[in-house]
């Protein structure tokens, strides 16, 4: 029985409905976490730190801010076997994920409205009205003044404008943000750190409408069909190879 859906949860069913499977319903330990993950995680994690403390209205230095950042990061090594692509190390990410946070830190910073706002609401058709039954949960980075939704992402290359169209993570945040206060917010914002030879931030702003939420609810309808129907397969893409199931999927032989 699903209890909740999260954008997170509708796009790995898309991706991978096996990985679902493996992850969601039979909990099956992960043997080592990529490092695109876990240097993604630690990077929000001192970044919502440093939200939560300017909105209590105490400054933080850059470097309580990057000595918070490399205590986590070489934390995430104790519990979970990193796994690094090539070209990679420890001491290459810890450095860009700092030199990250110092780009952010010095680029002018809007007032702030809230920091990991948590929502589960209902799943609505936008047009209809029918409900879907289950309740869409998850976190919104951040919320800035003017009614911005902001959203952190770190990636190997800059994130293509025109992918934010589809970008289901943003639909979800719209939806809730509009749920949560009656009010459209204005933009919905990417803040996207670029894991180059020179690390970057991109920022790249989007928005949604009604036929994007109805496209939501459609969306999740099927996915909760094919979990309940119990469809689970592997889906062959370039994300297999850093999948953490990988030994797992190759001994498959359906159900």
């Amino acid at each position: 029985m699903i209890e909740h859906l999260s954008a997170s949860q509708i796009n790995l069913y898309i991706q991978c409905s096996l990985k679902y499977r493996y992850q969601y319903i039979d909990h099956i330990p992960k043997p080592f976490k990529p490092s695109g993950l876990a240097f993604g995680s630690v990077m929000h994690s001192a970044i919502e730190f440093f939200h939560k403390e300017r909105l209590k209205k105490k400054e933080v230095s850059l470097e309580k801010l990057s000595k918070i950042f490399e205590t986590d990061w070489f934390s995430q090594r104790v519990d979970t076997q990193i796994q690094y692509k090539d070209g990679e190390d420890e001491m290459k990410l810890l450095l860009t994920g700092k030199e990250m946070l110092g780009i952010y830190y010095r680029s002018p910073l809007e007032e702030i409205k809230g920091a990991e706002v948590p929502f589960h609401v209902p799943l609505l058709n936008a047009s209809t009205g029918e409900e879907l039954g289950i309740p869409l949960e998850g976190i919104i980075d951040l919320i800035e003044k003017g009614d911005v939704v902001v959203e952190f992402k770190t990636s190997s290359r800059s994130m293509d404008p025109e992918s934010l169209n589809d970008f289901l993570q943003l639909t979800a945040y719209s939806y809730a943000y509009r749920v949560l206060f009656g009010k459209e917010p204005q933009m919905l914002k990417v803040i996207n750190f670029v894991k180059a030879r020179t690390p970057k931030m991109v920022v790249i702003e989007t928005s949604r409408e009604k036929r994007d939420y109805e496209r939501l609810f459609y969306i999740a309808r099927e996915v909760v069909k094919g979990i309940n129907s119990g469809h689970f397969f592997p889906k062959q893409s370039f994300m297999c190879k850093d999948c953490e199931y990988g030994d797992l999927c190759r001994d498959w032989e359906g159900d």
